[in-house]
């Protein structure tokens, strides 16, 4: 029989020798009658027969096991239904001697009229040992640190890995405990732990902790140790085997996500400058430094200017002006510190120059040294501070965002005796990245918000005069930070006849718009009042005004104005403007006081006897929606009575409804005081927090 065909198109998966190569395996093909028909080259190299041998001669010669005629009819029954068969059987060498292969016999096939089998043989591979040079030579030179320990927890074997981990010599640790090498908590842990593992049997896989090293004893590494008993020759436990592997730069990218994503959640939660530089220095202290400083240059806690140094705004100053906005500390009280919050602090690291704002590269010094020539220059309250308390690192990082340089935050440690690594700088510049975020957000906000409250005050009545017919006062407090400045007015407007017409009103939204709408308003009011309109005339064609001004504004929307300016409007009173208005006109000679409203809460009134109520006023709709009527009501009131005009931010609380707010207001209200300013601010005071 041949060998396979020359030239054959069938794939090939793998090279000559391949654990899945069947190029070199044995084959013959043997009749039903048991009689060797066909012997391959391979057949030879695996026995020894050559085919002149072995072709005619029957097969049960070849195997090496006594003879099973039961199992060969078997295995025959098997292949003639076309199912096949493999097994391990020994072979008989030439010179007798016996081989081990797998066999494996092909379905039956007829060859001449003769029923026939292929069957091939495998000599086994014998298994891979491993002798005990090589495997203490692995064991030794293995990158992870093992030890093996007794059942009292002894050493009795480590590798150099393990040696050189601790920094504990081998023949200081064979015979003696973790505890009494590394007396601590942590080896007392860790011991537990072992004794744990040898009670139930069960092992302990990656328990990580954080420890201390006598190879390394300046940081603090992180390693993960895993456990598992030894069991001997009757399957009872001879010690514990741990394996321990330093995992300080995974450890460390975990705590500087972890730092980040919490700094996110605890940094700029209000839009207050000041209170953002401070929430820096406490998150910062302890979790990361001993003494955190953050100072800010003096054109961002303005509320003037937009900042320091612009790409396009020049040469900065030769020496910046900052002040100090935050820093927290170990020790109460911040002695460290040279300046105290608000005062000026124009503190760079020497050799350091205004230079260092710019750049925005944050500066390390692993090793402060307070007897430096250079900070005993430069710096020499601060230089004997650092030896005073013991400040011995120093990281320093330029606060920038969006291209604009905010001041300077300096991390430094003294209790803690671990110097700033670099892999520190990474942390703290990525945390103040965040910080200056916010800070510049509560920058650009607070100057937005300084503007509008501006705006807002100057369009304001200064002086109100009730003329001989009314005693007049007002409060007015600006909306808080989180809602921003609101589209509230008032107005006392003298009319003929004595008579005096009294108006307060609130603008839908807030922000800029919101006030210079209130102003436009403000003066749409005065001039209808000067036409001796009545209070629902009035407030129809306050509406009518009020509608062609939302028209305006839709349509500038759609026609031009930048993106920017757009999102703008969107953000403070969107393209719908509405307003709320209540309009009264009091006539001292009569006593009778006419008022119509339109959405806005209705006027207090309080009696001379102290006797609160409420008028009620037909509701009509805020204005700007159209298309709806208002009406008036007249009341008489007694003289010395008091009425009260007030917007709903006034009454309507986030812990009640308006109604009990308007209960509340009229109760401070009747309060007796000759004093109506006093009265007022008072009850503007109490009902806002």
């Amino acid at each position: 029989m041949v060998s396979a065909q020359e030239g054959s198109d069938a794939p090939v998966s793998e090279g000559p020798g391949g654990p899945l190569d069947a190029s070199s395996d044995a084959a013959a093909v043997v009749s039903g009658d048991g009689v060797v028909m066909g012997w391959t080259r391979g057949a030879e190299a695996l026995l020894g027969h050559p085919a002149a041998e072995a072709v005619g001669a029957p097969v049960a010669r070849l195997l090496a096991l006594p003879r099973d005629p039961s199992r060969v009819a078997a295995v025959a029954e098997r292949c003639r239904g076309g199912m096949g068969w493999s097994g391990h059987i020994p072979l008989r060498h030439r010179d007798g001697r016996s081989v081990d292969a797998d066999l494996r016999v092909s379905a039956s096939f007829r060859m001449g009229g003769n029923e026939c089998f292929l069957i091939s043989a495998r000599d086994r591979r014998r298994q891979w040992t491993v002798g005990r040079n090589f495997l203490d030579g692995f064991l030794t030179r293995s990158p992870v640190g093992m030890a093996v320990l007794d059942l009292q927890l002894r050493y009795v074997w480590m590798n150099d890995t393990l040696e050189h981990l601790g920094g504990v010599p081998r023949a200081q640790r064979l015979g003696r405990r973790l505890t009494e090498l590394l007396p601590g908590l942590q080896a007392e842990t860790i011991e537990g732990l072992m004794r744990k593992v040898l009670a139930t049997g069960e092992p302990m896989i990656d328990y990580e902790y954080l420890g201390w090293s006598w190879a390394d004893p300046h940081r603090r590494h992180a390693y993960s140790s895993s456990f598992f008993p030894l069991l001997g020759a009757d399957n009872s436990y001879t010690g514990v085997c741990y394996m321990v592997l330093d995992v300080t730069e995974r450890w460390n990218a975990r705590q500087l996500l972890s730092l980040v994503n919490e700094a996110g959640t605890t940094i700029g939660g209000t839009l207050d400058v000041m209170r953002t530089a401070q929430e820096i220095a406490d998150f910062a202290v302890p979790r990361f430094a001993d003494f955190v400083i953050v100072d800010l240059l003096e054109s961002v806690l303005s509320t003037e200017g937009h900042g320091a140094w612009l790409s396009d705004a020049g040469p900065a100053p030769a020496k910046p002006v900052m002040r100090r906005a935050g820093m927290s500390s170990v020790r109460e009280g911040c002695p460290e510190a040279v300046a105290r919050v608000g005062d000026r602090a124009d503190f760079l690291p020497p050799p350091h120059d205004v230079h260092l704002l710019t750049s925005g590269e944050p500066v390390l010094i692993q090793v402060l040294d307070p007897d430096d020539d250079l900070w005993l220059a430069e710096e020499p309250e601060r230089a004997a501070s650092i030896r005073r308390y013991g400040l011995h690192s120093l990281i320093s990082v330029p606060m920038r965002a969006r291209n604009t340089a905010l001041g300077l935050t300096t991390f430094l440690r003294s209790l803690n005796p671990v110097s700033f690594q670099p892999d520190d700088v990474l942390l703290a510049r990525e945390v103040v990245a965040r910080a200056a975020l916010c800070v510049d957000n509560a920058r650009r906000y607070t100057r937005e918000h300084t503007a509008a409250v501006t705006l807002q005050r100057s369009l304001l009545p200064h002086a109100l005069s009730g003329g001989t017919a009314l005693e007049v006062a007002s409060s007015y407090l600006p909306a808080d930070p989180s809602g921003g400045v609101g589209g509230d007015w008032f107005d006392v407007i003298p009319l003929s006849g004595a008579r005096v017409g009294l108006v307060v009103g609130d603008v839908v939204g807030h922000g800029i718009n919101a006030a210079a709408t209130m102003g436009r308003l403000r003066t749409a009011v005065q001039t209808l009042a000067d036409m001796e309109l009545p209070p629902d005339e009035l407030l129809a064609h306050l509406d009518d005004l009020v509608l062609r001004l939302s028209e305006e504004r839709t349509q500038e929307q759609r026609a031009g104005g930048s993106a920017m300016e757009r999102d703008a409007d969107r953000d403070t009173t969107s393209s719908f403007l509405g307003a709320t208005c209540l309009y009264a006109v009091y006539d001292p000679v009569t006593r009778r006081c006419s008022m119509a409203r339109a959405g806005h809460p209705p006027p207090v009134f309080v009696a001379p006897d102290g006797r609160v109520s409420y008028p009620e006023l037909p509701a009509g709709p805020p204005l700007g929606l159209g298309g709806m009527a208002f009406e008036s009501r007249e009341v008489e009131l007694d003289e010395n009575s008091l009425i009260g005009l007030y917007t709903d931010g006034l009454v309507a609380g986030a812990h009640y409804d308006m109604e009990l707010g308007m209960e509340q207001l009229g109760e401070l209200l009747a309060r007796p005081d000759p004093d109506l300013e006093a009265l007022c601010s008072a009850a503007v005071r109490q009902l806002v927090p």
